[in-house]
């Protein structure tokens, strides 16, 4: 077989194509470096300072990459206290409560003296307190505590609870007026709750585990709208259970705090929903 051989390169040659190779490398490494995010270059104050103009354009995506990454280049100082606190506000406005929630316990744990941490306590409340609304209760807003209260309260009691402790280790923080308002939102719900559950119970014929719920919202939410029905259901439950002078002394309250309340002039109340009613979607029966 027959081998054609290559003629040979010159040296000089060589050496060119070398140095043209290096400074091609070179050359694409720059551009990269050049072309690379921003976000790695930027100084500090040019850092925080884009991602808070994103928060304030809405653009909480790009805040929240950019909160990350002042968070992971700076981990000391007061821009990165800053940045963690809205690094959650841009989460939350971005309907990532978990990511959120996290971020702002991690937060008031690691920042307890923090001079904006009361903020802190009333973001980490209303992470919790819009998890609990959805589509239906915000188009139907007449409609909200009573579809509101057929949910889980998991996320109702830990609102409450953040809303609660900020009212009382900041009373005179700017956010604890609010707070307390949605205190009361929320503790109608919650009471609305038990009173639904006491309800069914009662329908049920279960009428221990009723006078347990209605005695409940007694203890636990007074002053709340439904006290008087809480009061009526036990009312109800004592007579089915033969205790005649309890149900007695009960009812003179309700007359008394509620005198205009159906249960006065229907004993049988509250009456179970017809079937057509249980047929018609957010007809408010429970």
């Amino acid at each position: 077989m027959r081998v054609t051989k290559l003629p040979a390169v010159p040296t000089s040659a060589l050496k060119v194509l070398i140095v043209l190779v290096l400074v091609l490398t070179m050359s694409a490494c720059s551009w990269f470096r050049h072309n690379g995010d921003p976000l790695d270059t930027l100084p500090l104050p040019q850092l925080y300072a884009r991602a808070h103009n994103d928060v304030i354009h809405s653009d909480y995506s790009a805040a929240e990459k950019a909160y990350q990454r002042l968070i992971a280049r700076f981990p000391s100082g007061p821009f990165n206290e800053q940045a963690q606190l809205e690094l959650a506000y841009a989460q939350y406005k971005n309907n990532k409560p978990d990511d959120a929630y996290s971020t702002i316990n991690r937060f008031i744990r690691t920042y307890p003296l923090n001079k904006h941490v009361d903020y802190a306590y009333y973001l980490r409340g209303l992470i919790n307190f819009d998890r609990t609304t959805g589509v239906f209760e915000r188009a139907f807003a007449s409609e909200r505590t009573g579809a509101q209260s057929r949910r889980d309260q998991g996320y109702n009691l830990k609102s409450f609870d953040d809303f609660s402790e900020l009212s009382r280790r900041f009373p005179d923080s700017a956010y604890a007026a609010d707070a307390r308002q949605r205190m009361i939102y929320l503790r109608n719900v919650l009471a609305q709750f038990e009173i639904n559950v006491a309800k069914f119970y009662l329908r049920n014929k279960a009428y221990v585990a009723s006078a347990d719920r209605a005695q409940y919202v007694i203890e636990h939410y007074q002053e709340s709208p439904e006290d008087g029905d809480a009061l009526a259901i036990l009312c109800r439950s004592y007579l089915s259970l033969n205790q005649k002078q309890l149900a007695a002394q009960v009812r003179k309250v309700l007359a008394l705090n509620y005198p205009d309340h159906p249960y006065l002039k229907d004993p049988k109340w509250p009456r179970s929903p017809s079937i057509l009613r249980k047929m018609i979607p957010f007809s408010g029966h429970y």
